[in-house]
Parts: structure tokens; C-alpha cells; sequence
């Protein structure tokens, strides 16, 4: 008896007698495995500089009509193979900022520099795991028995959750948690974050015994973070934060900067920074503020301790951070795509607190008094529209200028395997876009060759 073959084995296989079948492969293995390629028809010649001469053509006629190049989608959900290009050049972003490299002198390895992280306050009790330091699990949330919340449900809870237990995260009592709050305090929570660098300056020059005006004369903060979802659907910032001299990393900084000085400075202007949430007369008056636990630490040059809970090292904070640059909303139970209409709310595949964080975004977005949020935009991120990497101006070098590098490296070794090394040359050429995907033949392809651990430009 013969079994049939699937649809797209069967159309591989056809494809495989074609002539062109090779340019065709080799138009999809080079991606690495990227989920959602973008497709481009034109063609483009290569002239020699000097003569004018055209050395060399070619067309999306060549690869079976289309030119596929990578989507570039930074998240793991979405496309494994661009997110893990995406994750390695954030990697070593961060760690140029930390050790030198990329540009950047290694003598920034001397300065000043901590890896804190600022939390999200609390909106009311969610269920939680909480580890001792021998590894134990405590209690979620152990209370009197008997004791209720105003709304008759149980004020805690004495259970040891497991890691993979679907309750962690959830209110106990949903009538008793803040969602407008939670809402808003994502919505302003970029506004707090350039809030606490305003006033971290501000801090460390008065430690410094300096003008807040002159601060910029002799000294430089930088800082590269991230922000992570957590299971309760709000976001904490991961930061590396450095103090350089007033030139940045080529600068050397003041003798007073010191590590101690900058995780004291940090430890004291979080508790400090507020913003007023608009809509009181809606939700009543919220002052918005970062959570009370904050976590700072020096980064040391040393490898990670073993046992140690937190990066400590240069390479395992840029690792840290790296991590969860790919990640987004949906590590917290929520969606990858914008929501268009309420109705879909309704088939979400979400938990219930998740989608009520949703919905508030979606109610308080279409209210007046929250219109300039974009609420309803952001209700997918349940409210939080900011970024999830960013820097500042002078931390290291930027993921454009290492996409520059890795493309004019492969650029170069394109022209040594055409015999052009010696030829200055330009490229003329005109691309347009002309739709994205895979034909079922060329998603099994690249599938395999996703399992195979392909990479970009292969």
C-alpha cells in the first residue's frame, strides 16, 4: 500500500526537478529559518567605479521570481530565527558598554557602573512563589484562617505553588485589585522611567557636591535596559546604568565617582520619583511611583558565582538583558497582535485576569479624559506602549551600526567569491515590495531548516 505525501513534501519534491531549483534553495536557506520573509522583485547591476563598467547582474528573477529577505521581528513568538540575531546583537551591545569592544575603549571597564532593577508596585495581592535561600518554596501569601477581604474572599493563601501552576499571577480577590491603576501605571511607566534618570543626575550631583547645571561638565550617566513582563502582566525595568566622564566612554570620570555612590544615589531617587495620573474625577486621584522593591548591584568583571540568583559579571547581565529584549507581552499570558474591535476580546485566548487588564484598557481607553494614551492601542501590551530595549545616546555602539558591520562583512565576502575584491564598485539597483510568507513547499524548508540551527546568510 502507498502512502500518499503530504501536500508540501509533494510540492518540494516537484520543486526539486526544476533547474532552478538550487537559487530557489539557496534564496531560503540564507535566512536562517526566518518564519515571515519579506518579499522584493527588481534586479540591481554592479558597476566598477572606475570604468563604469557593469561587472555584474542579477534579479528576483533568479531566486523563482522573488528576492526573500529576513522579517527582522525582534520576538521569539514571532520569528525564533530573527529574534535569536536580534538577542546576540543586543548581547553584545550591552557588554561593549560594560567591557569595550565595538568601539568602545576597554578602560570602560574601570568606571562606575551597577545593574538594578526597578519593580512595578503593587495593584493588590496576586498569587505568588516565593523560594528560601536553601531552595524551599514558602507559602504564597500566608494570613489567619478565616480572614477575608471586604468582598468575602479568602485574604490569603498558605499553598507552596508550584513553577507551572496557571493561578500565579491572578488576583486573589479581582474585585479588590486596582486594574485602572495597574492600567495607567503602564501607561505612564516610560514617563517614570525618563523621570528617574532626570532626577538621578539630579542626585548624583548633589552627592558630588555640584551644581545640577555643571553636572554635565564633568560627568556622564549612561544606561542601557530592559523591560520584562511579569506574571502578574507588569513590566519591570532591568538596567545597566554607568558613570562615565563628561565625554562618555572615552572620557574618564571624576575621582568622586564611585560604585558606592551610584548604588546609593539609585537606592534614593527611586523612592522619590511620582506622577500625577490623569482621570481623577473618573478613577479617582492615583499618584504613580515605581514598587518598593528595588534591586541594586555592582557589576563585577568575575563570572557568575554558582548558586548566585542575580548576574553579577559583565557577560552574565548582558546576557540577562539580552534575554528578555526578545520577549513581550505574551510571556505574561497575553497576545501577540493589536486588538481592532471589543468583539474579539471575547475569543482571546487569555486568563482571566489578563483580559481584564485588557478590557480595562479598552474602557478607560475610550474615555475622553484618557484619550492621548492610546489605550486601546497598547490593550494587546495591557496598556504599556514604551519600549522594550532602549539606551542612551553615548552607552556603546548601536544595533545599527553592528547590522552595518555584518552586512558589509558579508558584502565583502560576496565580492571575494566573485573575484571583485579589486574592483571598487557600486551597486544600482530598484527594489519593491511585493508581499510576504512562505508556499507551503518553501515553509517546509525553512522549517527545517529552523530545526537544523540555521543562521542568516548561511
Amino acid at each position: 500500500m502507498t502512502t500518499a505525501l503530504p501536500k508540501s513534501a509533494a510540492a518540494l519534491v516537484a520543486r526539486a526537478s526544476e533547474p532552478e531549483f538550487t537559487a530557489w534553495r539557496r534564496n531560503i536557506v540564507r535566512l536562517g529559518g526566518c518564519t515571515n520573509p519579506i518579499h522584493l522583485v527588481g534586479a540591481a547591476t554592479v558597476y566598477d567605479k572606475t570604468t563604469g563598467a557593469a561587472l555584474l547582474s542579477y534579479g528576483s528573477d533568479v531566486y523563482g521570481g522573488r528576492l526573500l529577505t529576513a522579517c527582522g521581528n525582534r520576538r521569539a513568538t514571532v520569528c525564533p530565527a530573527c529574534s535569536g540575531l536580534y538577542r546576540a546583537d543586543t548581547y553584545h551591545l550591552v557588554r561593549a558598554g560594560l567591557v569595550g569592544g565595538k568601539e568602545v575603549p576597554e578602560a570602560v571597564g574601570d568606571h562606575p557602573r551597577v545593574f538594578a532593577t526597578l519593580t512595578a508596585p503593587g495593584f493588590g495581592p496576586v498569587h505568588t512563589r516565593r523560594e528560601q535561600e536553601d531552595g524551599r518554596v514558602r507559602p504564597c501569601r500566608p494570613r489567619r484562617a478565616g480572614e477575608c477581604c471586604p468582598h468575602g474572599r479568602p485574604a490569603g493563601c498558605r499553598e507552596r505553588h508550584p513553577a507551572d501552576d496557571l493561578r500565579l499571577g491572578e488576583p486573589l480577590c479581582p474585585r479588590c485589585y486596582d486594574y485602572a491603576g495597574a492600567v495607567l501605571w503602564h501607561a505612564f511607566a516610560g514617563r517614570l522611567w525618563h523621570r528617574f534618570g532626570l532626577e538621578l543626575r539630579r542626585e548624583v550631583a548633589r552627592r558630588a557636591g555640584l551644581p545640577r547645571t555643571e553636572f554635565g561638565e564633568v560627568a556622564r550617566l549612561s544606561y542601557a535596559k530592559v523591560a520584562e513582563y511579569q506574571r502578574r502582566g507588569l513590566v519591570h525595568f532591568h538596567a545597566v546604568i554607568r558613570l562615565d566622564g563628561p565625554g562618555g566612554p572615552d572620557s574618564t570620570p571624576p575621582g568622586w565617582a564611585t560604585v558606592p555612590l551610584l548604588v546609593d544615589a539609585v537606592r534614593s531617587v527611586v523612592g522619590r520619583v511620582r506622577l500625577t495620573a490623569p482621570g481623577a474625577d473618573v478613577v479617582g486621584p492615583r499618584v504613580l511611583r515605581f514598587g518598593s522593591q528595588v534591586d541594586v548591584r555592582p557589576v563585577t568583571s568575575q563570572e557568575r558565582e554558582a548558586g548566585e540568583r542575580r548576574p553579577g559579571s559583565a557577560a552574565a547581565v548582558a546576557g540577562y538583558i539580552a534575554k528578555y529584549a526578545i520577549k513581550g507581552a505574551e510571556s505574561a499570558g497575553a497576545v501577540d497582535g493589536r486588538i481592532h474591535h471589543a468583539r474579539e476580546m471575547v475569543m482571546l485566548p487569555v486568563r482571566a485576569h489578563v483580559l481584564r487588564m485588557i478590557g480595562t484598557c479598552w474602557w478607560l481607553g475610550g474615555l475622553p479624559e484618557f484619550a492621548p494614551l492610546g489605550l486601546r492601542r497598547w490593550a494587546h501590551m495591557l496598556g504599556y506602549g514604551g519600549h522594550f530595549s532602549s539606551k542612551s545616546r553615548r552607552y556603546s555602539t548601536t544595533l545599527t551600526a553592528l547590522r552595518q558591520a555584518r552586512a558589509d562583512h558579508r558584502a565583502e565576502q560576496q565580492r571575494a567569491s566573485l573575484g571583485l575584491v579589486d574592483h571598487p564598485t557600486v551597486t544600482v539597483g530598484q527594489w519593491r515590495y511585493a508581499g510576504r510568507g512562505y508556499s507551503p513547499e518553501a515553509a517546509l524548508l525553512a522549517a527545517s531548516v529552523r530545526a537544523g540551527g540555521g543562521l542568516h546568510g548561511a
